[in-house]
């Protein structure tokens, strides 16, 4: 677990992803790889959502050997398992959940619920959370960021919503330790060569912001 942890802090950037289509997942995954990307989470919001994971699983294990993948909205303990036998290696809720937290503890998988209040970010904290995810970020903003760590300055934060590349550096500046690229980088993404150079160039920009 603490491997995991340290590896998602040391990359930095994750990109936040769904589609239904299978092989524009890979495809997706493979440029984010290909531009230095070592940590992808797959959102579990489409009905081919765990279809897609398995294959997105077989080809980080033949292509990306040292990209680590987990899961996103996890929101119940039965999804939570079923995300971990597949081979998942961290799951991520919108908020925190205490039977994900659990299954995910069992299994020794690190847990990054979504948290919006000091509090939440500090219970999260208690209950064994080493990462903890801001969300929605454009609600809370870089400020909300400074305050949690004037007053919780060991908690680690991954940002999740909002980000971009006008705000990338002002998060990281704020003392996040973890972005997740979201809409702005993989939204209205056609499924072609063109999008994929629309998207590797802004995770090229995103990295040297930074």
């Amino acid at each position: 677990m603490t491997d995991t942890i340290n590896h998602i802090i040391r990359h930095k950037l994750v990109p936040v992803f769904y589609h239904d289509n299978r092989e524009w997942c890979l495809d997706v995954m493979n440029t984010c790889y290909k531009n230095s990307i070592r940590v992808f989470e797959f959102t579990n919001r489409g009905q081919n959502a765990f279809d897609n994971f398995i294959a997105l699983n077989q080809f980080r294990q033949q292509y990306c050997p040292d990209m680590v993948l987990g899961a996103g909205t996890i929101l119940d303990k039965q999804t939570a398992g079923k995300f971990i036998e597949a081979g998942t290696s961290f799951i991520v809720s919108p908020c925190f959940i205490k039977e994900v937290m659990e299954e995910c503890k069992q299994n020794n998988i690190p847990y990054l619920p979504g948290c919006m209040t000091v509090k939440e970010i500090y219970d999260a904290t208690v209950a064994g959370c080493k990462i903890i995810k801001i969300f929605p970020g454009e609600v809370t903003g870089p400020a909300f960021i400074k305050a949690v760590k004037a007053v919780l300055p060991g908690v680690s934060v991954m940002i999740t919503g909002g980000v971009n590349n006008k705000n990338i550096n002002g998060w990281f500046k704020a003392g996040t330790e973890v972005v997740g690229l979201g809409s702005d980088y993989f939204k209205n993404a056609d499924t072609n060569k063109d999008t994929l150079l629309i998207i590797e160039a802004k995770i090229k920009e995103a990295k040297r912001l930074f």
